[in-house]
């Protein structure tokens, strides 16, 4: 049909531009005269498909009217909701419409467009909202603040008829006091010309508009607060916190007055997104916070999604990235609304009765549940996991199997380039949240500043794994001090700042959490737990890093940190050893290291027979301990062989 063809370009259009929409929210809708197509609950309008759209029986929708339905608030949006669900037409029983359906089917035009633009919303949200909307629009309604669902619908068709009957045409516009704005028209370019017109009177208006630019950040101190924060929304360690700083949140960040503006919800939206209010506090050390926080969630019966901290900036959280990067957007839309609103006599709440029902309202608790739904739950759902030196080889085939899991992965690595590809593959690939930091992780500033980035980005870290290492193989005739120190560098003071600056965060969440548990995890090798010939440089950090893990899983057991290390066998098949140029097939057929040996190929067999099993370690065998260590809570200080039996414990 060509019509749907149509809606669902509309759809994309409007649905694409982040000026129209608020968190893939609107609906959209086309009709003929039997059936009413009209986006589905849970489903973003820019990537709408024909199938997405859900046919409803207009008929069916008609005779709503006819019904006597409950009192009682609860009873009657139930029975109304009811009957909405049987008009739609067999085969969309498994399709859930928009709760505006009925609004949509009331207008007479063909396409109608519901829409949430802050410009337009600073108008409805403010004091003299009704006033400029009747000086600008002439001919469109005004339908004031009410219950959403069957009561808006009753109140929006008693308006548009009485336009109908006052004006002799159908009215194309409609201003929702406090919840934006729906457009009708009968062609897509009637609804352009339309839309254009009106956002051009409204920006008209403005003089007063948020200032969204950069400021300098205090990211030391938003570092100490996001962990907190975090384990305060999830003891369990299953949150994120997105820190974000502006000139504009900066500006409400400044004093509890300049914030007392936000205190209260502007449209539905921001409830369903953010809840009924935010969180202002003065204090962002561990007890500050936690106080602030506890008592909020013990007068409102929930915890914050949004948290202000003064002269900080402000920390959005959620189970999910998608969740918190939600709240994020949708708060970043409350300020822009609450500042253009000055525009037009200041901003005006929705009531407490109102706040009230849409807080306890059924159908937009489905709304929220279906448009931050996370998926099935894996066994690192909501953790946060840095792997260093993985851009390629064990530390990318471990990162991929944590994200595989379930776990937010940072891919930390000198080639910063590779880091990028390689987060952006295992998102494509796995569908988690990764992203890429470059580290040099013998450097203590780019180590700190690693970490930092991290905690930024996700809002804490669960589990680190000291995977970057390098190796200089040869006799002690042929090693050089350079070498000898470039190696003790990389594999052992690594060690030591990592788990320095990581377990710093890991001590602060377990502050805010008593009950958390965290991991670093050292990739060793058997060469850490047997000497290795003419690689000595390689097998002394490999020692001193069992060494260091044991000592750290002592220091750090009071603080729920498990400090565990992985030894695995050797990784036959990966660029450690089978590089052509740098490889250790290379170094060890040119150091002599295999007696008899004339070409990579008799050095490659040679190793392969002294595993019992047969093989080279893969990165899937090393993985699968690192998440066997993970999910056990009673090990530490371990050195767990992956050896295929070369090397056994002792």
């Amino acid at each position: 049909m060509e019509g749907l063809k149509e809606l669902v370009s509309l759809s994309r259009k409007y649905g694409g531009n982040e000026n129209f929409v608020l968190a893939g929210g609107g609906n959209t809708s086309f009709k003929d005269k039997e059936t009413l197509y009209v986006k589905g609950s849970g489903t973003s309008l820019a990537e709408m498909t024909e199938e997405q759209f859900v046919r409803m029986d207009r008929s069916a929708l008609a005779n709503i009217w006819e019904r006597k339905y409950s009192s009682d608030t609860a009873e009657r949006e139930a029975e109304a909701l009811a009957d909405m669900m049987a008009a739609r037409i067999k085969g969309e029983e498994n399709k859930r419409p928009s709760v505006e359906t009925l609004l949509h089917d009331l207008f007479d035009q063909r396409f109608v467009l519901h829409v949430h633009p802050a410009a337009v919303n600073a108008m409805t949200c403010s004091k003299e909202g009704k006033t400029a909307a009747e000086r600008l629009f002439p001919k469109a309604v005004w339908i004031g603040e009410s219950e959403p669902g069957y009561v808006l619908a009753s109140l929006c068709r008693g308006e548009l008829e009485k336009y109908k009957t006052a004006t002799g045409s159908p009215a194309n516009l409609v201003f929702l006091e406090n919840h934006g704005v729906f457009f009708a028209a009968d062609s897509v370019a009637e609804m352009d010309s339309l839309v254009s017109d009106v956002m051009a009177k409204i920006d008209g208006e403005i003089k007063v508009r948020p200032d969204f630019s950069d400021v300098e950040a205090n990211t030391d101190e938003a570092a100490k607060i996001a962990p907190v924060l975090r384990m305060l929304y999830d003891a369990d360690g299953g949150a994120k916190a997105i820190f974000e700083t502006n000139a504009e949140i900066m500006k409400y960040a400044e004093s509890v007055e300049m914030f007392s503006v936000l205190l209260n919800p502007l449209t539905p939206d921001h409830i369903v997104y953010c809840k009924a209010k935010p969180l202002y506090t003065e204090c962002g050390c561990i007890e500050g916070l936690k106080d602030a926080f506890n008592r909020y969630a013990e007068k409102n019966g929930y915890n914050p999604k949004i948290v202000f901290v003064k002269g900080v900036g402000m920390f959005a959280l959620g189970m999910s990235m998608k969740e918190a990067k939600t709240a994020a957007i949708v708060w970043r839309d409350a300020m822009k609304i609450t500042t253009l609103a000055e525009n037009f006599g200041g901003v005006k709440h929705m009531v407490p009765k109102l706040v009230d029902f849409i807080v306890n309202w059924e159908v937009e608790k489905y709304r929220s549940s279906v448009s931050l739904a996370v998926g099935e739950k894996k066994a690192l759902a909501g953790k946060i996991a840095v792997v260093t030196g993985s851009a390629q080889g064990f530390g990318e085939g471990i990162a991929r199997y944590l994200a595989g899991e379930g776990a937010a992965v940072v891919i930390a690595d000198m080639n910063y380039e590779g880091a990028e590809r390689t987060a952006a593959a295992i998102a494509a690939d796995t569908g988690a949240d990764a992203i890429a930091v470059s580290v040099n992780v013998s450097d203590e500033a780019s180590v700190c500043e690693m970490v930092k980035k991290t905690v930024l980005a996700f809002g804490g870290i669960d589990v680190f794994v000291n995977n970057a290492g390098i190796v200089r193989a040869g006799s002690l005739e042929e090693m050089t001090k350079s070498n000898f120190e470039l190696v003790t560098a990389v594999n052992y003071t690594a060690y030591f700042l990592c788990a320095k600056y990581v377990s710093a965060v890991m001590k602060l969440q377990r502050a805010a959490a008593p009950e958390y548990m965290a991991d670093i995890i050292e990739i060793n090798s058997k060469s850490g737990l047997t000497g290795s010939n003419k690689n000595f440089a390689y097998a002394g950090s490999k020692f001193g890093g069992l060494g260091l893990t044991q000592s750290f899983a002592l220091e750090l057991a009071p603080f729920g940190v498990k400090v565990n290390a992985i030894c695995p066998g050797n990784f036959l098949d990966g660029p450690l050893w089978s590089d052509p140029d740098r490889g250790l097939f290379v170094q060890y057929l040119n150091a002599g290291k295999v007696p008899g040996a004339k070409t990579v190929a008799d050095v490659k067999a040679f190793y392969e027979s002294k595993v019992p099993l047969g093989r080279g370690c893969l990165v899937e065998d090393v993985a699968k301990a690192v998440l066997y260590i993970i999910s056990q809570k009673y090990e530490t200080g371990q050195a767990l062989p992956v050896t295929g039996g070369q090397e056994m414990l002792k």
